[in-house]
């Protein structure tokens, strides 16, 4: 009997040590795939494509936020229905202004 709580105990303390190691996630796998800061660019799901996050970008995306009559929200905390909705938006536009400088 004292064997088997002597091995329950040491089951126990390894399992404390070991547990950590499991739960914690490689750094591959934490990469936020929304937004890499140290390009500025942002990841576009629905699209599947990333875009350079810089003042045009913001322009655009406060031009969105202005013509739906939205308050300022940081990208990164828009909800995942409003970023799809950005994304469609910033596409459609996108062909727009590429139409516009052709001609």
């Amino acid at each position: 009997m004292h064997r088997g709580i002597h091995y329950l105990g040491t089951l126990l303390l390894a399992t404390a040590f070991v547990s950590p190691l499991a739960v914690a996630k490689p750094a591959v796998a934490i990469q936020d795939h929304d937004h890499d800061r140290d390009d500025h660019r942002v990841y576009d799901p629905y699209h599947r494509d990333y875009h350079t996050w810089d003042e045009a970008e913001d322009h655009a995306y406060r031009h969105w936020l202005e013509a739906r009559h939205r308050t300022y929200v940081d990208y990164e905390h828009l909800k995942d229905r409003d970023r799809r909705e950005y994304w469609k938006w910033r596409h459609e536009h996108e062909e727009h202004e590429e139409h516009e400088h052709e001609h």
